[in-house]
């Protein structure tokens, strides 16, 4: 990998390849990282059928989509470390027992206020679950070239790229017979089957030098990073208010004591250190960046298939496959490009390659344009997954990778629920510019309660203000695409080409 790590043992000097039972080991890792895209898949085309049938507010539909991405980020490290602590495949068998059963309560939410805390309750067991499956692949697969470079890394973000392909066609199939609620019981048979064969196929490890779990630290992190979360999410749908510049204050206040504790004790909640390496601290902002910029475009184009262009859920799901296909793609074209070229090189020139999918949505309309368009930008996004993952991970000790994993998926998953929340507030307040002051207010509202309105020219009005907004939205991702691209050139411009390991 790019950095060295700290104070190995004689076993982990000379690492072993990867036998049979470590690959049958990450097919069962897959499978709940995989159901986490495929999740978020079919909720994106089964929003306005939620939208509909529980008489969702924007806000309301934007809390039930962000939530989970939120509590996942707000959780992540904290899970991360237990894992380190407590034994990584106990949480991951914690987690998608937690899962399984907020997936249900999901399915049978009765209204609004239910739905949106299944699914916090779904980004809390994900957040046990993603940094798991990533720190034990670390385990299992010690060699540099199998973990990072070559393949098991790199099958870990290809999951989450199958999520996103088979998502949208299951749920298609589901909406096409069922109502909403089916598209959450995919997880079921996804985590039955992780939890009866995760015991016999892989192994447990933990931290032997980590120390109990202190706590205060746990109740600082929390307390520090959800208000900063609640106030993002409260400027993005309502602008600057009181309120927000509350929740701002209150989480820098426990940041600056978060930081203050850790730094006095001998085996922290978070190892600070860690940040300590510029190729750390540049993969997670290159992952909270690139993934803010990337999911505010990838949450709408399904919105505009089915309630602009009028397509069925199967049908958009069916256009919905050249955008996962290209994240599949880029991110199997990346490993051996970056045995090839700098890591920098190859983020840029994917970003680059992004910026003509935003521009391509961005300045034109169409179902054809927008799946070409949102295929481009996966495509040219996957290096910053594959490559912002390995380097976080690989910047830590063995021992620490757990933290090290949960700290690169907490911006990624951070930077997803941004890419909503922003840009997804960001194409509200363009549609409601759009739809004449007169109209109902449910109308103003989305695009789904103007639907249900019987007049042709109020939903004409509403279909091209929508069409405007996720224009708009996809010029402001192609910003943060730049911004990302900046961020690279800077920080992460002097890592070397990542080698096979020894």
């Amino acid at each position: 990998m790019t950095t060295t790590h700290a104070s190995a043992s004689p076993a982990e000097a000379a690492p072993a390849k990867a036998g049979a039972r470590q690959w049958l080991g990450l097919a069962v890792l897959l499978l709940p990282v995989t159901l986490m895209t495929a999740d978020l898949g079919v909720l994106w085309l089964a929003t306005p059928y939620l939208a509909a049938d529980l008489r969702l507010s924007s806000a309301q539909l934007l809390w039930i989509t962000d939530i989970y991405g939120f509590l996942t980020a707000g959780t992540l490290v904290v899970m991360g470390t237990l894992g380190d602590r407590l034994g990584r495949r106990r949480l991951l068998m914690a987690g998608s027992a937690g899962f399984l059963a907020a997936s249900l309560l999901a399915a049978y939410a009765p209204n609004a206020g239910t739905l949106i805390a299944a699914r916090a309750l779904l980004g809390v067991a994900g957040a046990a679950v993603l940094p798991s499956t990533l720190a034990l692949i670390s385990h299992m697969f010690a060699d540099a070239r199998q973990r990072a470079t070559a393949t098991a890394i790199a099958m870990w973000v290809t999951a989450l790229s199958v999520g996103l392909a088979i998502g949208p066609i299951v749920g298609g199939v589901l909406l096409a017979s069922w109502w909403w609620g089916s598209v959450f019981l995919i997880g079921l048979p996804i985590m039955a089957i992780a939890l009866v064969t995760g015991p016999a196929l892989l192994p447990e490890y933990r931290d032997p030098g980590a120390g109990r779990t202190d706590v205060p630290s746990v109740a600082l992190f929390l307390l520090a990073v959800l208000p900063l979360v609640y106030g993002v999410k409260t400027v993005a749908s309502h602008g600057p208010t009181t309120t927000a510049a509350a929740a701002f204050a209150g989480g820098l206040a426990f940041t600056l004591l978060f930081v203050h504790r850790q730094n006095r004790l001998a085996a922290p909640l978070l190892d600070l250190r860690l940040f300590r390496d510029r190729a750390f601290t540049g993969a997670l902002l290159t992952l909270l960046l690139g993934m803010t910029a990337l999911n505010g475009v990838e949450y709408l184009v399904p919105q505009y298939l089915q309630a602009v262009a009028g397509l069925s859920p199967l049908e958009a799901g069916l256009w919905l496959l050249p955008g996962a296909a290209g994240l599949v793609a880029g991110s199997q074209l990346t490993p051996p490009l970056a045995r090839r070229f700098r890591p920098a090189y190859v983020l840029i020139a994917g970003l680059l390659v992004s910026l003509t999918g935003y521009a391509a949505i961005a300045l034109a309309a169409g179902v054809a344009l927008a799946s070409l368009g949102l295929a481009v930008i996966m495509f040219g996004a996957a290096p910053i997954s594959v490559l912002g993952t390995a380097l976080a991970v690989g910047a830590a000790p063995p021992e620490k990778a757990g933290a090290a994993a949960a700290t690169g998926q907490t911006a990624y998953d951070l930077g997803l629920a941004l890419g909503i929340a922003v840009t997804g507030s960001v194409a509200v307040a363009v549609y409601r510019s759009g739809v004449p002051g007169d109209t109902p207010a449910a109308a103003r509202e989305s695009l789904g309660a103007a639907s249900a309105v019987a007049d042709q020219g109020l939903l004409t009005t509403a279909r091209e203000s929508f069409t405007t907004a996720l224009q708009s939205a996809s010029a402001l991702s192609a910003v943060f695409a730049l911004l990302t691209a900046v961020l690279v050139a800077v920080l992460l411009r002097k890592v070397p080409r990542i080698t096979s390991g020894d």
